[in-house]
């Protein structure tokens, strides 16, 4: 939830300085160069030091990366508006300070758009976007034991955490192994797909579902 109310205000941060560029190419406004410098230096200075204590737990944490993204964004801002105070000090270039306020907003809106759909798809129990459901389910069947899979359901956990529903039908005959049948799927889940988290129904042949599919519930 933080990761997705960060990226989400990034997301409005974004169009709201795409508005603020507009307004001020259609009303150039009076812009005091060296207090942007100022105040945009001291700026940088806080973001750089931010970014560095949030570089290294962003590799493995949406939510740290939202926050890293946050200060990149900000540092980036920082220069460009140094930029655009020294072009105005020099040059009276005010056109540079709109222009300089879209290229920072296109950056922010890029990077939020690109890294939200994680966050979406973990808060809404989404697919992994990085396991292939038919070869996990060919996997299973291959299990000796094991007649067929259906109604798998995958889901993410967490960022780095996948989960596994299933119905496993064995072999008749095979009901008295169903507990080691259990345990080597799991085992070959967690081997070949990293699934450390599968919650497996066992069903008999002969009791089996229904006309029951293979993904997903009828």
């Amino acid at each position: 939830m933080a990761a997705l109310i960060n990226y989400t205000t990034l997301i409005i941060i974004g169009f709201y300085l795409i508005y603020e560029a507009v307004l001020r190419f259609i009303e150039p406004q009076g812009v005091n160069g060296w207090l942007i410098v100022i105040i945009a230096g001291i700026a940088l200075i806080i973001d750089l030091i931010t970014a560095l204590l949030t570089y290294s737990m962003s590799k493995s944490s949406m939510n740290m990366r939202a926050a890293f993204l946050h200060n990149v964004a900000d540092a980036l801002g920082s220069v460009a508006v140094i930029f655009a105070g020294t072009m105005i000090i020099l040059f009276d270039w005010r056109f540079v300070d709109p222009l300089v306020t879209l290229m920072i907003a296109g950056y922010i809106l890029w990077q939020s758009y690109a890294e939200i759909g994680a966050v979406i798809r973990v808060l809404m129990l989404g697919s992994p976007p990085d396991i292939e459901s038919q070869k996990v389910v060919n996997e299973i069947e291959g299990i000796s034991g094991v007649q067929s899979v259906h109604h798998a359901h995958f889901w993410m956990m967490e960022e780095h955490q996948a989960a596994l529903d299933a119905h496993i039908v064995l072999d008749e005959g095979r009901w008295g192994d169903a507990d080691a049948i259990k345990d080597q799927i799991k085992a070959r889940l967690l081997s070949k797909f990293d699934l450390d988290h599968t919650t497996l129904e066992m069903e008999c042949a002969r009791h089996a579902c229904k006309d029951p599919v293979t993904f997903g519930h009828a």
